[in-house]
């Protein structure tokens, strides 16, 4: 299938500012596909536009949504460059396939988001730390009122100019774990990337910021003893013996792109990584002994950011001194330096967005 592009006039199109925050800003296109009849069809890049949905979508009563998110990254040279994007296609295609939706063909999709960014290259930003921030949605649009899966769909990509997820930067985040609350349970849709997931998070994630966390650690909602997840990002356990531990996938936890990337990339540079099932209780109990020396968080919308305190059952644990640690600091610094094309990718992460 082919891509209609009906670009707006350069003359009529906006200007990356200079005040960046996160997730506000949007550029002048957006990209779209429709499923009806068992096909998809009409997939276009124009102007970027509201959505006119039928009162009865599914989607506003049965949240069958998902949705993806990446970069795209300034090049030293001017080019532009994109991390990996074929594991976030694939990644929304096992979401899609999660919430019962249609799969969208992964190479049109790369075409899709690689002429986005063409056309709205101006909107990446040059900025140190900044990026251009991707989002591909796919939402049921079938007008229903009884349950079961939509038959219409619409798939689209929107995006725009971001500064740091966390307006501190690099500085550590401070996480509160819940001990009553959980967000998703084994055999649930905690593994794929849809809307409940983090709407469930929400109610806690709330009342933890007015005591002044940023993020929740949740646990898992079986024993309610093992760590699954911030809520922005996976976790990860830096000990003094050169082990950086992150929980193992186990069906309730997003597969993240950062997260599988430091799994790769630690070992290049000395850490020996495991995936394993994390003891609350455990954990806690080594960063008061000093066993754990960081604990950081991975993701695509903050890459890396370290944690420095955790709070559990109102008591808090403060990990390094609440600094950034140096594990934590030489993988961001490597793997943002591949990101961004400041050094080579010995992982064939990158795409280059001629």
């Amino acid at each position: 299938m082919n891509i209609d592009i009906q670009a707006v006039p350069p003359a009529q199109r906006g200007h990356c500012p200079k005040e960046l925050g996160f997730g506000g800003i949007f550029s002048d296109h957006m990209f779209s596909q429709s499923y009806d009849d068992g096909q998809w069809h009409s997939a276009t890049i124009k102007a970027f536009h509201h959505l006119s949905l039928h009162p009865a979508a599914a989607v506003l009563h049965y949240s069958q949504e998902i949705f993806e998110g990446l970069k795209a990254y300034r090049r030293p040279d001017g080019g532009i460059n994109l991390f990996r994007p074929r594991q976030n296609i694939q990644r929304f295609n096992r979401s899609a396939t999660r919430m019962v939706m249609p799969p969208v063909d992964e190479q049109l999709h790369l075409e899709a988001i690689k002429e986005l960014v063409k056309l709205d290259q101006q909107w990446v930003p040059k900025e140190p730390g900044a990026s251009y921030y991707l989002r591909p949605a796919m939402i049921a649009t079938t007008p229903k009122l009884g349950l079961g899966a939509a038959s219409s769909y619409l798939h689209f990509i929107i995006g725009g100019p971001v500064g740091p997820y966390f307006t501190t930067g690099f500085d550590p985040v401070s996480v509160y774990v819940s001990d009553q609350n959980r967000r998703a349970v084994k055999g649930g849709v905690g593994e794929a990337k849809t809307g409940g997931n983090y709407a469930a998070s929400l109610l806690v994630g709330e009342a933890v910021a007015a005591k002044g966390y940023n993020q929740v650690l949740w646990l898992d909602a079986i024993e309610g003893r093992y760590i699954e997840e911030v809520g922005a990002m996976n976790i990860c356990f830096a000990f003094k013996d050169g082990r950086i531990k992150t929980p193992a996938l186990s069906g309730s936890i997003l597969a993240g792109v950062t997260r599988d990337s430091i799994l790769q990339l630690a070992p290049t540079l000395g850490y020996e990584v495991e995936e394993a099932k994390l003891d609350i209780d455990e954990v806690l109990g080594q960063i008061a002994s000093g066993e754990i020396t960081e604990v950081f968080g991975c993701g695509t919308a903050a890459v890396i950011s370290p944690v420095g305190k955790l709070c559990y059952k109102e008591r808090e644990y403060v990990v390094n001194n609440n600094t950034a640690g140096p594990v934590a600091k030489q993988l961001y610094d490597t793997l943002t330096a591949i990101q961004y094309g400041r050094s080579e990718d010995p992982f064939g992460w990158i795409e280059v967005v001629s």
